[in-house]
């Protein structure tokens, strides 16, 4: 139970977020012990992805904001005359103004539920009923890995890795009963036109072709095909990220789709941009001449330091100034500034402007005709997959698990130990703790920023093509001067993060109002809100608007970029990781995570990859460990794995093959 955790730990971590995960998978991976607890029921904080019930009571807890109540402050006798306490939040404050709407028809949708729902839990409180967390972890927890809940906090390297039979099965279920109905939809269809005559076929056509209608009941009942992120970005196919995935294998852990169009709104009208060579030369949208423009453009970005001469000048003024001399019509400026190079038209500079560019352009064709990827169910599998790498290598984990306060030796000023709910005191070397966990106190002086989201689900695509499952990421340019530009994604039902038939549509920009003042404008111009009615015509020109069935606003904390300065009697072992960003990828958590492993461990290597098997070579007289009986054959010969380098010094791995 997680009220009988060891009394020490090299590393503790607070808050299961992107940057922390990281940092404790590093730490784990470099061999030292680590606690990993979350006050949330949920893996990933800020950085979560929820099913549709889940996130309804998510906005249900963030709307109401109770005041959490007071606790017996007993853990205060644990603090000695020599020491003082950092108290701790008791309940998250980076989310506000949070407001859903439904468009769709809701009737008979009260007496829907969606099958296995959660029940609602605290989110900032120990449970008094064991089984209902047990019950709660099964829903949330990462797949292969329900050992890392509460119920079970010392974790056993090979329990973690062994696929969730009840998880698996239901995400295989779904992904059944979604290609049956294909199949059963595809008979139908045959059906009717073999048997009909001329004049119902084509109408069976043309009924065939007009899209399904969506209730919100339906949106209930099948809940669980949706995986709703919090937080909306992709992962550079060279980026940080991917690098971290690739060459710690953690990518193991994941699945991933190439984002499959890049997309430009202009004049009022979206449409596709061209991006590799291929694109351009196929392009119906540009003439030859603008063919030849463009690439000699993009040509000269690949490697644009070699040319000072080219943008001498232009060095301290705007990009979309530089585009402008570079004899670029009006339309491939657009294209450039705000799908390409995907910088502020207001505030980016020349130099940041063919750097992004450049970036842009890099990345093209490792993985696909876009430089993005995008995980399959949604960005909260990322934090997952690093704490499944750290419970692998020994790391313990306890989610509803929270902290009292941080105890300071007085003398020294350094961190000594933590107090959790239970009264038990454990000691630690280092303490990573997320953002939302600092008091008011602590945090007097820091000046956060705010991002403005938004998550619409949809019943068509915002640009029809041929094929129904694209990935698409647009960027709207600011309607005045100073506003940011608002990216929008949208993700298909094989993302595996919605259901057949629509679409999931993520808003993303940074604040300047609430997320519905900041949003909602660019909504109604790309969708319409009255999901009862026929959908409205885009311009007069006879396109129909995609329909909003159910849409929310909200606005979440921007950490990122604060000086360790700000924070208000920080002890020297105490790291403060940020929440998510408004950046488009995931780069500022990488460079955290190994700036903050680096500054503890400045000897260790960052997240190495995992020994090979076939390297280990065991101490003493050589023989292989004794067979744990799981073996169909008691004469079959166990083969060490990388998991078992994590015994706590039971082996050593070695570059040279073990020759047996």
């Amino acid at each position: 139970m997680a009220d009988n955790l060891p009394s020490e730990f090299d590393v503790v971590v607070i808050g299961t977020g992107l940057p922390e995960s990281i940092i404790a998978s590093a730490c784990s991976r470099s061999g030292r012990r680590v606690l990993h607890v979350d006050s949330r029921n949920y893996y990933g904080g800020n950085w979560a992805s929820f099913s549709f019930s889940g996130l309804l009571s998510w906005i249900k807890e963030n709307q109401e904001k109770t005041d959490v109540r007071e606790d017996s402050e007993d853990w205060r006798k644990l603090i000695l005359e020599t020491e003082e306490a950092i108290s701790l939040n008791k309940k998250d404050n980076t989310i506000q103004h949070v407001e859903d709407v439904c468009y769709a028809s809701q009737d008979l949708a009260e007496d829907v539920k969606e099958a296995g729902a959660l029940p609602k839990l605290p989110a900032f409180e120990a449970s008094d009923t064991s089984e209902a967390a047990q019950e709660s972890e099964k829903e949330c927890l990462p797949v292969e890995s329900q050992s890392l809940g509460t119920g079970s906090c010392e974790i056993a390297p090979e329990s973690v890795t062994c696929n969730d039979p009840e998880s698996m099965t239901e995400r295989k279920d779904a992904e059944m009963t979604s290609e049956r109905e294909n199949v059963c939809d595809a008979t139908s269809d045959q059906s009717a036109l073999e048997t009909g005559k001329t004049e119902k076929v084509s109408t069976a056509e043309a009924a065939a072709l007009e899209p399904k209608k969506i209730t919100y009941a339906q949106i209930v009942k099948e809940g669980r095909r949706f995986n709703i992120d919090l937080v909306s970005k992709l992962l550079y196919s060279r980026g940080l990220l991917i690098d971290l995935l690739t060459k710690s294998n953690v990518s193991r852990y994941a699945e991933f789709k190439n984002v499959t169009r890049i997309l430009a709104f202009q004049e009022g009208r979206v449409e596709q941009v061209p991006c590799s060579r291929a694109d351009v030369f196929n392009s119906k949208q540009l003439t030859m001449v603008e063919k030849r423009m463009l690439m000699k453009f993009l040509t000269f970005c690949l490697d644009y330091e070699q040319h000072p001469n080219e943008y001498q000048g232009y060095e301290e003024r705007k990009f979309s100034e530089y585009l402008k001399t570079q004899k670029l019509t009006s339309n491939l400026q657009h294209f450039i500034l705000h799908s390409i190079a995907m910088v502020s038209e207001a505030d980016s500079g020349t130099i940041e402007g063919l750097k992004a560019t450049k970036r842009f352009l890099q990345c093209l064709g490792r993985y696909g005709n876009t430089p993005f990827l995008f995980p399959l169910y949604g960005q909260g599998e990322i934090p997952q997959c690093f704490c499944r790498m750290c419970a692998v290598f020994g790391g313990i984990y306890c989610l509803r698990h929270s902290v009292k306060c941080l105890v300071v030796d007085k003398e020294s000023g350094r961190c000594k130990a933590l107090i959790d709910h239970f009264g038990q005191r454990i000691s630690a070397n280092y303490f990573v703790v997320e953002d939302s966990y600092l008091s008011e106190k602590t945090c007097t002086n820091v000046c956060y920023r705010q991002i403005s989201r938004a998550v619409l689900i949809t019943d068509q695509s915002v640009l029809k093509t041929d094929s129904d499952q694209q990935i698409s990421i647009l960027t709207v340019p600011p309607v005045e001067q100073g506003q940011p530009a608002i990216r929008v994604i949208e993700l298909c039902s094989s993302t595996m993060t919605c259901m057949r038939n629509t679409y999931l549509v993520h808003f993303t920009c940074s604040s300047s109002k609430t997320a519905k003042e900041d949003l909602e404008p660019v909504v109604q111009k790309l969708f319409s809100l009255n999901a009862e009615t026929e959908g409205e015509s885009e311009n007069g020109g006879g396109l129909e608007k995609p329909r909003v069935l159910w849409a929310v606003y909200f606005n979440m904390r921007d950490s990122s970029g604060i000086d360790r300065n700000s924070y208000d009697c920080l002890p020297s072992n105490v790291y403060v990781c940020s929440g998510p960003d408004c950046a488009l990828g995931n780069d500022y958590a990488v460079k955290q995570a190994e700036t903050l492993f680096q500054e503890m461990f400045p000897k260790e290597e960052f997240c190495p990859p995992p020994p090979n098997p076939e390297d280990i070579v065991y101490d003493g007289d050589g023989t292989q460990p004794e067979d744990p009986g799981f073996s169909s054959s008691s004469n079959t010969k166990t083969e060490p794995s990388p998991k078992e380098s994590s015994d706590g010094g039971s082996c050593k791995v070695s570059e040279e093959h073990h020759e047996e």
